[in-house]
């Protein structure tokens, strides 16, 4: 009988033509796979949860965390919910489906008799990704006058902080207490939607994008939670990356004008544990 796998997919961004018909080519490789969804399903609730539950039916576990997609308040989703009220409706949804979350205990994968945490993340961005000695209102002022600023500063509502940055730091601090309590001395994959370390940021055509892809806080959490290897998406750039030792694997499948540009039949899930050894990793 084949080994399950821990499978991850990200950024599949379903409403847009093209991608939805690549949710049927996320299939089990045999039984008892898991499955990380990392982020940026769609914008919709509805969309997102038919989406989460078609995943669901089909793997032993499914692993979801937000991204900024889900998070935005659009005006044609009929919940019109703000910031973190947004995130437990959606958090509700998922546990309605039998999603695990990361507001649910972290669950443990067994490798080769080895307990794994698998830990879901949240925990946004406060700009603090940007070039050294920039200031954050010099670097918004180049977004505008460059006219490349994320959407989030129109839909993303940090309610009831007073900023993302703000609501970033209590994520940051609530995560690192439970990751303290709950690894029990264990391994962990680090599961989120935004990178946890600037160094992937650096290969952005445009540099100062990277201000709303991560923050600073989680640089060393490869480190200090001894990951076995750290996921994410976002970046719409699908590479495994090493810091430290450690695998990064981005593995989001993007627009489908950017998965068309490298390969007309993408593979849309890719398997982190036990690790694809076909990937060509980039030491950074």
């Amino acid at each position: 009988m084949p080994t399950p796998s821990l499978l991850a997919t990200s950024d599949l961004h379903v409403t847009h033509k093209g991608n939805r018909e690549m949710l049927d080519r996320i299939r089990p490789l045999s039984d008892g796979d898991w499955l990380i969804v990392a982020g940026d399903v769609a914008e919709n609730t509805d969309v997102i949860e038919s989406t989460l539950r078609s995943l669901r039916d089909r793997f032993d576990t499914v692993i979801w965390v937000p991204g900024n997609h889900e998070l935005w308040t659009t005006p044609g989703d009929p919940i019109q919910l703000r910031g973190a009220e947004r995130y437990a409706h959606l958090v509700e949804r998922c546990r309605g489906l039998g999603v695990r979350t990361p507001e649910d205990p972290y669950p443990v994968w067994l490798a080769g008799g080895e307990e794994i945490l698998v830990a879901p993340l949240f925990t946004l961005y406060d700009y603090s990704f940007r070039e050294p000695g920039s200031t954050l209102d010099d670097a918004l002022a180049h977004a505008y006058d460059v006219g490349l600023v994320f959407t989030d500063e129109q839909l993303l509502h940090p309610d009831p902080f007073a900023s993302r940055a703000e609501w970033c730091r209590h994520r940051v601090e609530q995560t690192e207490r439970r990751l303290e309590a709950e690894r029990a001395g264990r391994r962990t994959v680090l599961v989120s939607h935004w990178p946890t370390h600037p160094g992937p940021t650096t290969m952005l055509r445009h540099p100062h994008l990277a201000m709303w892809c991560g923050t600073e806080l989680t640089a060393d959490w490869h480190r200090r939670f001894d990951a076995a290897a750290v996921v994410y998406g976002h970046l719409h750039i699908p590479v495994t990356l090493r810091y430290d030792g450690v695998r990064f694997d981005e593995v989001s499948l993007g627009y489908p004008r950017e998965w068309r540009r490298r390969n007309r039949q993408p593979e849309p899930v890719r398997r982190i544990l036990p690790p694809d050894e076909t990937r060509v990793i980039r030491n950074e």
